[in-house]
Protein backbone atom coordinates (compact mmCIF):
# COMPACT_ATOMS: atom_id res chain seq x y z
CA UNK A 1 0.00 0.00 0.00
CA UNK A 2 1.21 3.28 -0.68
CA UNK A 3 -0.13 6.34 0.65
CA UNK A 4 -0.04 9.78 -1.14
CA UNK A 5 -0.99 13.02 0.70
CA UNK A 6 -1.35 15.04 -2.97
CA UNK A 7 -0.69 19.06 -1.87
CA UNK A 8 -1.54 22.22 -3.92
CA UNK A 9 0.91 24.95 -2.97
CA UNK A 10 -0.51 27.80 -1.12
CA UNK A 11 -1.90 31.17 -2.01
CA UNK A 12 -0.17 33.72 -3.99
CA UNK A 13 -0.65 37.11 -5.61
CA UNK A 14 -0.91 35.64 -8.85
CA UNK A 15 -4.11 33.82 -7.98
CA UNK A 16 -7.42 34.89 -9.59
CA UNK A 17 -5.64 37.69 -11.80
CA UNK A 18 -2.71 36.35 -13.77
CA UNK A 19 -2.36 32.46 -15.12
CA UNK A 20 0.94 31.94 -13.84
CA UNK A 21 1.34 28.63 -15.43
CA UNK A 22 5.06 27.87 -15.30
CA UNK A 23 5.98 31.61 -14.77
CA UNK A 24 9.39 31.28 -12.54
CA UNK A 25 9.65 33.69 -9.35
CA UNK A 26 6.27 33.35 -8.05
CA UNK A 27 6.06 33.24 -4.40
CA UNK A 28 3.61 32.65 -1.87
CA UNK A 29 2.28 35.43 0.23
CA UNK A 30 1.31 36.03 3.54
CA UNK A 31 -1.73 33.78 3.67
CA UNK A 32 0.05 30.91 1.53
CA UNK A 33 3.17 30.75 4.10
CA UNK A 34 0.35 30.64 7.08
CA UNK A 35 -1.12 27.96 4.68
CA UNK A 36 2.34 26.21 4.41
CA UNK A 37 2.85 26.06 8.38
CA UNK A 38 -0.96 24.40 8.53
CA UNK A 39 0.29 21.63 6.02
CA UNK A 40 3.41 21.02 7.83
CA UNK A 41 1.37 20.85 11.61
CA UNK A 42 -0.97 18.66 10.31
CA UNK A 43 0.99 16.57 7.76
CA UNK A 44 4.03 16.02 10.33
CA UNK A 45 1.84 13.14 11.91
CA UNK A 46 0.86 10.99 9.43
CA UNK A 47 3.96 9.12 9.16
CA UNK A 48 5.37 10.85 5.79
CA UNK A 49 8.13 8.98 4.43
CA UNK A 50 9.40 11.01 1.69
CA UNK A 51 8.32 14.95 0.41
CA UNK A 52 8.26 15.41 -3.39
CA UNK A 53 8.17 18.75 -5.18
CA UNK A 54 7.33 20.76 -8.19
CA UNK A 55 10.28 22.25 -9.25
CA UNK A 56 7.95 25.83 -8.47
CA UNK A 57 8.52 28.24 -6.13
CA UNK A 58 5.67 28.09 -4.93
CA UNK A 59 5.69 24.01 -4.15
CA UNK A 60 9.13 24.47 -2.95
CA UNK A 61 7.52 27.25 -0.80
CA UNK A 62 5.29 25.37 0.34
CA UNK A 63 7.25 22.09 0.77
CA UNK A 64 9.82 23.75 2.92
CA UNK A 65 8.19 23.78 6.72
CA UNK A 66 7.03 20.19 6.14
CA UNK A 67 10.53 19.19 5.51
CA UNK A 68 12.20 20.64 8.25
CA UNK A 69 9.73 19.38 10.74
CA UNK A 70 10.29 16.26 9.79
CA UNK A 71 14.23 16.90 8.71
CA UNK A 72 13.41 15.47 5.17
CA UNK A 73 15.36 16.71 1.93
CA UNK A 74 12.91 17.82 -0.72
CA UNK A 75 13.18 16.28 -3.90
CA UNK A 76 12.15 17.91 -6.89
CA UNK A 77 10.67 15.91 -9.95
CA UNK A 78 9.55 17.57 -13.28
CA UNK A 79 6.59 14.99 -13.45
CA UNK A 80 4.20 16.46 -11.41
CA UNK A 81 4.65 20.12 -12.47
CA UNK A 82 2.04 22.77 -13.47
CA UNK A 83 0.08 22.30 -16.88
CA UNK A 84 2.10 24.40 -19.71
CA UNK A 85 -0.65 26.58 -20.33
CA UNK A 86 1.64 27.51 -23.85
CA UNK A 87 0.68 31.10 -24.83
CA UNK A 88 -2.00 31.79 -22.18
CA UNK A 89 0.89 32.24 -19.46
CA UNK A 90 1.55 34.92 -17.56
CA UNK A 91 -1.90 36.84 -19.30
CA UNK A 92 -4.41 38.22 -17.48
CA UNK A 93 -7.40 36.17 -16.50
CA UNK A 94 -10.00 39.71 -17.51
CA UNK A 95 -7.89 38.87 -21.06
CA UNK A 96 -8.29 35.18 -21.05
CA UNK A 97 -11.96 34.97 -20.40
CA UNK A 98 -12.68 37.12 -23.96
CA UNK A 99 -11.09 34.12 -25.47
CA UNK A 100 -13.22 31.37 -27.40
CA UNK A 101 -10.83 29.05 -26.86
CA UNK A 102 -10.32 29.66 -22.91
CA UNK A 103 -13.85 28.97 -22.62
CA UNK A 104 -13.70 25.84 -24.60
CA UNK A 105 -11.02 24.68 -22.27
CA UNK A 106 -13.08 25.28 -19.40
CA UNK A 107 -16.20 23.06 -20.71
CA UNK A 108 -14.01 20.37 -22.42
CA UNK A 109 -10.59 19.53 -20.81
CA UNK A 110 -10.07 16.44 -22.56
CA UNK A 111 -10.43 18.18 -26.28
CA UNK A 112 -8.61 21.63 -26.13
CA UNK A 113 -4.82 22.21 -26.10
CA UNK A 114 -3.81 25.10 -24.65
CA UNK A 115 -2.31 27.20 -27.88
CA UNK A 116 1.43 25.51 -28.10
CA UNK A 117 0.50 23.96 -24.31
CA UNK A 118 0.15 20.81 -22.75
CA UNK A 119 -2.97 18.90 -22.87
CA UNK A 120 -4.77 18.14 -19.52
CA UNK A 121 -5.07 14.28 -20.82
CA UNK A 122 -1.34 14.68 -21.19
CA UNK A 123 -0.94 16.38 -17.82
CA UNK A 124 -2.79 13.43 -16.26
CA UNK A 125 -0.70 10.38 -17.97
CA UNK A 126 2.73 11.87 -16.73
CA UNK A 127 1.22 12.35 -13.44
CA UNK A 128 -0.50 9.28 -12.99
CA UNK A 129 2.33 7.27 -14.53
CA UNK A 130 4.60 9.01 -11.72
CA UNK A 131 2.64 8.09 -8.83
CA UNK A 132 1.92 4.29 -10.29
CA UNK A 133 5.95 4.40 -10.48
CA UNK A 134 6.45 5.15 -6.95
CA UNK A 135 3.58 2.76 -5.94
CA UNK A 136 5.24 -0.32 -7.04
CA UNK A 137 8.85 0.39 -6.64
CA UNK A 138 8.23 1.49 -2.98
CA UNK A 139 4.65 0.19 -1.94
CA UNK A 140 4.68 0.46 1.96
CA UNK A 141 5.99 4.59 1.54
CA UNK A 142 3.66 7.45 2.55
CA UNK A 143 4.54 10.51 0.39
CA UNK A 144 4.14 14.39 0.28
CA UNK A 145 3.40 15.38 -3.41
CA UNK A 146 3.45 18.90 -3.73
CA UNK A 147 2.01 20.06 -6.94
CA UNK A 148 -0.91 22.16 -8.98
CA UNK A 149 -4.78 22.10 -8.97
CA UNK A 150 -4.98 20.87 -12.52
CA UNK A 151 -2.66 18.08 -12.27
CA UNK A 152 -3.81 17.03 -8.60
CA UNK A 153 -7.81 17.50 -10.07
CA UNK A 154 -6.60 15.05 -13.35
CA UNK A 155 -5.00 12.31 -10.48
CA UNK A 156 -8.64 12.35 -8.91
CA UNK A 157 -10.56 12.06 -11.85
CA UNK A 158 -8.52 9.05 -12.60
CA UNK A 159 -8.55 6.99 -10.03
CA UNK A 160 -12.71 8.24 -9.35
CA UNK A 161 -13.03 7.16 -12.45
CA UNK A 162 -14.49 10.65 -13.91
CA UNK A 163 -14.27 12.06 -17.15
CA UNK A 164 -11.50 15.18 -17.57
CA UNK A 165 -14.12 17.39 -18.63
CA UNK A 166 -15.53 16.78 -15.00
CA UNK A 167 -12.36 18.24 -13.68
CA UNK A 168 -13.72 21.45 -12.82
CA UNK A 169 -16.29 20.16 -10.68
CA UNK A 170 -13.86 19.39 -8.27
CA UNK A 171 -12.40 21.79 -5.79
CA UNK A 172 -8.78 21.78 -5.11
CA UNK A 173 -8.05 24.79 -3.01
CA UNK A 174 -4.77 26.62 -2.65
CA UNK A 175 -2.97 25.35 0.42
CA UNK A 176 -5.44 22.16 1.04
CA UNK A 177 -4.58 18.69 0.67
CA UNK A 178 -5.91 15.42 -0.99
CA UNK A 179 -5.20 11.48 0.58
CA UNK A 180 -4.93 8.78 -1.71
CA UNK A 181 -4.32 5.21 -1.44
CA UNK A 182 -2.89 2.46 -3.85
CA UNK A 183 -3.57 -1.02 -3.24
CA UNK A 184 -2.32 -3.94 -5.42
CA UNK A 185 -6.09 -4.38 -6.52
CA UNK A 186 -6.76 -0.84 -6.70
CA UNK A 187 -7.42 2.98 -5.48
CA UNK A 188 -9.05 4.29 -2.91
CA UNK A 189 -9.38 8.24 -2.93
CA UNK A 190 -9.28 8.86 1.28
CA UNK A 191 -9.61 12.96 1.47
CA UNK A 192 -10.57 15.39 -0.93
CA UNK A 193 -9.62 19.53 -0.62
CA UNK A 194 -8.76 19.38 3.35
CA UNK A 195 -8.80 22.83 4.44
CA UNK A 196 -7.27 25.03 7.58
CA UNK A 197 -10.25 25.18 9.61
Amino acid sequence: MALFYLIRHGNNDFLGKILAGRLPRVSLNEDGRMEATWIANILSRCGIQRIISSPLERCLETAAPLAQRLSLPVEVSAEIVEIDFGDWTGSKMEDLRTYEQWARFNTYRSGTRPPNGESVTEVQARMVGFLEKLSRQLPSQTFAIFSHGDPIRAVLCYYLGMPLDFLVRLEVSPGSYNVLRLEPWGAEVLAINRLPP
